[in-house]
């Protein structure tokens, strides 16, 4: 038998075994059991029967880890009971003294620190739905997001606060800054001892959650709205995920079993992201693990954290994940020994950086996931054996979602044909938050249109070949090709724009911008980087800005062909 053949054989043998393991696990009275539910749009969806029903019955089950060690910030150090004594002392005064109410919005913008979850859980605990602002947003940024959630409040560190003062003076939510002796209320004497505690809220599953900020393809970023229900039923399908992987990779489980660790992530990926959120903070939440957080991501810091604290899993954008094997300590058992897998998401992924991966730490738990904020990151994922046999695909698919791979009519097209990913389901959003012609643009008969191309195998397993939008995926950001182009056109020296994705070793995408001036205009790529730098947030600068003295070539239907200029410029790169 050849090599080839073996291959074959094997990932044969991982989509039957994960098929088995899908039904098994799934069937009445097991622990995944899957039942048909209603929303109140009376779609009829699979939801997982033993799913929590609301965010506030989900974040108070972690209240049996009350000893265990929970989120570690430089020195600072808190138990899971000083993290809920902060929460519910935040909560009490919100509800009873404040006057926040169940349904009321909460904008949170802060760096990954323990306050941010306080700020977050807390203002959830009483049925207020968290805000999360993009905090790597600049002041207009920040501002509209603002302008378009009509926040109550918005808690806040210092930075962001500075960012934002001058914007809000004589308008706008109340604010609360968790750091610096500012805003209307003193962080420290909201999460003070001595409160009476909070009245639990009275909640709909079908109520609305939480709002997260996609870039997608406007030049604004829209509010995702997710209802309870969609939010707890993407926490249970990572628990799904993790039990697939289990089952399908027994000797990795037995070798961290071994090491009787506190599961322990290193946090380096934004609280604000899906990723972040959904995966790290409330996945932690769940199981009573450790979170460690970093004041900003540095490769060298990052190894030496992993060391000290034994951490056992880390689950970052592709550059980090390579910036971080790069590190000669990374090959030391006294540096990596402790992992037992890493994590991608969130960007185009390098082959060469997903071989050195399985290579460099075999054997263990590494794995990919696609997923997008409209659908809560639930599609498709898998990690352990079944990452290492299908390090190409995005995985396997979740019980819970409908995948539809749809021709341009929007018709569903045979397993092994290329075409636009959709997505229809329990965890999906229920629209952006105030504007209803792009929720009506993106969701066709109950069907989210992703903007990603994709491909599934006779196994269910999902490839992603390409994307459709217009959006750049730099490190795990999404930069919206549209909003760039605009803060371009506002240099008055400046004719035309284009923005679009290139190729990039560490970041997967890079920002690539081809423009061209006004007669005798004499510009130079560093003013242009700088022009956008002074107005939008660092990542979506681009990383190269190609002058033309050409007009931008276009169809005689006035569409800028950006095919033509990714091929024109792909050798100067």
């Amino acid at each position: 038998m050849t090599a080839h053949n073996e291959g074959t054989q094997q990932i044969e043998g991982v989509g039957d075994q994960v098929k088995a393991l899908r039904s098994q696990l799934t069937a009445p009275g097991a622990p995944f059991e899957l039942e048909q539910v209603q929303l109140r749009d009376g779609q009829w969806v699979s939801a997982y029967r033993n799913a929590f029903k609301t965010f506030p019955e989900l974040l108070n089950s972690a209240r049996v880890h009350s000893a265990a060690e929970f989120m570690i910030y430089g020195e600072e150090r808190w138990t899971y009971a000083r993290f809920f004594a902060a929460a519910d002392a935040l909560a009490c005064r919100l509800q009873k003294e404040l006057g926040v109410k169940a349904g009321d919005r909460i904008a949170v913008a802060m760096r990954n620190r323990p306050e941010w979850a306080v700020a977050a859980i807390g203002a959830a605990l009483i049925g207020a739905v968290p805000v999360l602002l993009n905090s790597f947003g600049l002041g207009s940024e920040l501002l509209a997001n603002l302008e378009d959630t009509t926040p109550d409040w918005l808690i806040c560190d210092a930075d962001r606060f500075e960012r934002v003062r001058e914007g809000l003076q004589g308008k706008g939510p109340k604010l609360i800054v968790v750091d610096a002796e500012a805003g209307d209320y003193a962080w420290n004497e909201l999460i003070a001892d001595g409160h009476s505690g909070y009245d639990a809220p009275v909640i709909d599953p079908d109520d609305q959650a939480l709002i997260l900020f996609t870039s997608g393809s406007s030049s604004r970023a829209k509010g995702v709205s997710s209802t309870h229900r969609s939010v707890c039923q993407s926490i249970f399908n990572i628990d799904f995920i993790g039990a697939i992987a289990a089952m399908t990779s027994p000797d990795a489980v037995a070798r961290i079993m071994a090491k009787k660790l506190q599961p322990t992530t290193l946090c380096a990926v934004p609280l604000f992201h899906i990723s972040g959120m959904h995966a790290q903070l409330l996945i932690s939440l769940r199981h009573g693990r450790r979170l460690v957080f970093l004041y900003r991501w540095d490769a060298a810091q990052a190894i030496e954290v992993i060391r000290k604290e034994r951490v056992t899993q880390f689950n970052g954008a592709p550059s980090m994940v390579q910036q971080l094997i790069e590190r000669p300590e990374f090959k030391r058992e006294e540096y990596s020994g402790d992992l037992s897998g890493l994590g991608f998401g969130g960007a185009a992924i390098n082959p060469r950086l997903i071989g050195d991966v399985l290579q460099t730490i075999p054997g263990r738990m590494s794995g990919i996931g696609f997923g997008l904020t409209e659908s809560n990151g639930v599609c498709a994922a898998c990690s352990g054996r079944g990452f290492e046999e299908r390090p190409g695909s995005a995985g396997t698919l979740s019980p819970i979602i409908e995948v539809r791979i749809a021709d341009l009519d929007g018709s569903a097209l045979p397993a092994g044909s290329a075409g636009e990913v959709w997505l229809k389901g329990v965890s999906l959003m229920q629209g952006y938050w105030a504007q209803p012609e792009a929720t009506q643009a993106a969701i066709v008969d109950g069907w989210f249109r992703t903007g990603d191309i994709g491909v599934i195998d006779s196994d269910g397993f999902l490839t992603i070949v390409d994307r459709i939008k217009d959006v750049i995926n730099r490190s795990g950001e999404k930069i919206a090709a549209v909003e760039v182009e605009s803060c371009l056109m506002q240099h008055e020296l400046l004719d035309e724009v284009a923005v679009f994705s290139m190729p990039h070793e560490v970041t997967g995408e890079q920002v690539v911008a081809v423009v061209v001036g006004k007669a005798e205009s004499h510009l130079t790529e560093e003013q242009l980087r700088d022009f956008v730098a002074q107005r939008l947030a660092s990542y979506k600068v681009p990383s190269k800005v190609f002058l033309r003295a050409q007009p931008l070539p276009r169809n005689p239907a006035g569409k800028m062909l950006k095919n033509s200029l990714r091929k024109d410029v792909e050798h100067l790169l």
